[in-house]
């Protein structure tokens, strides 16, 4: 594939981010580009984040694929498992406490064998303490329409979910009064 790209697509994104966004190959805009997401489905995303009161700077955005598939097909299972040890490191640097999946494509590398985009979208999966969640792609909602509310519920139940996840934990309750009693001794360092 890299024959056939302009550029590859590693990524963007904070590495500190909460939030990791992985989709399954770039597009033409993103191989002209060299960023993720930018062409039609990446409008589609911006606005589904910012629905959720989330911004691109805020989240990591990749792709499965890491270059443009010739003709933009489908990737090859052989592209995939090529670009995997990328994705795998781009991961273990990051550190997300949630990952949203983005198509069947990315699901199939990122959750194999739970089931069909759309059996199991708006689900989440939790591994390894990380929080999985597959989604319609953006750019299948453009091309069927009918996929757009779905999405938006998908990402609706991202924010509840997160709202969860990243709420600090509550302040305890004030004790009542209790009766004065002996202070513990407190133990004195050696040196």
């Amino acid at each position: 594939m890299h024959a056939t790209r302009t550029q590859a697509v590693p990524g963007t994104g904070p590495v500190d981010a909460e939030i990791m966004i992985v989709g399954e190959a770039p597009g033409f805009t993103e191989d002209v580009q060299g960023k993720p997401f930018v062409g039609p489905a990446g409008k589609l995303l911006d606005t589904l984040l910012n629905q959720i009161g989330l911004s691109r700077q805020q989240v990591f955005i990749t792709n499965v694929l890491k270059c443009r598939p010739p003709q933009n097909r489908d990737p090859m299972p052989n592209e995939a498992e090529t670009c995997l040890p990328y994705l795998r490191q781009q991961f273990a640097l990051v550190r997300p406490k949630a990952v949203l999946i983005l198509g069947r494509h990315a699901l199939e590398r990122m959750l194999p064998g739970v089931g069909s985009i759309s059996r199991v979208h708006g689900q989440i999966f939790m591994r390894s303490g990380v929080a999985f969640m597959p989604c319609y792609h953006p750019a299948a909602a453009l091309h069927n329409g009918s996929l757009v509310a779905d999405l938006q519920k998908d990402f609706d139940r991202v924010r509840d979910f997160l709202d969860q996840l990243l709420a600090k934990p509550a302040e305890p309750a004030a004790k009542t009064a209790e009766p004065a009693s002996e202070p513990e001794p407190e133990q004195l360092p050696l040196i």
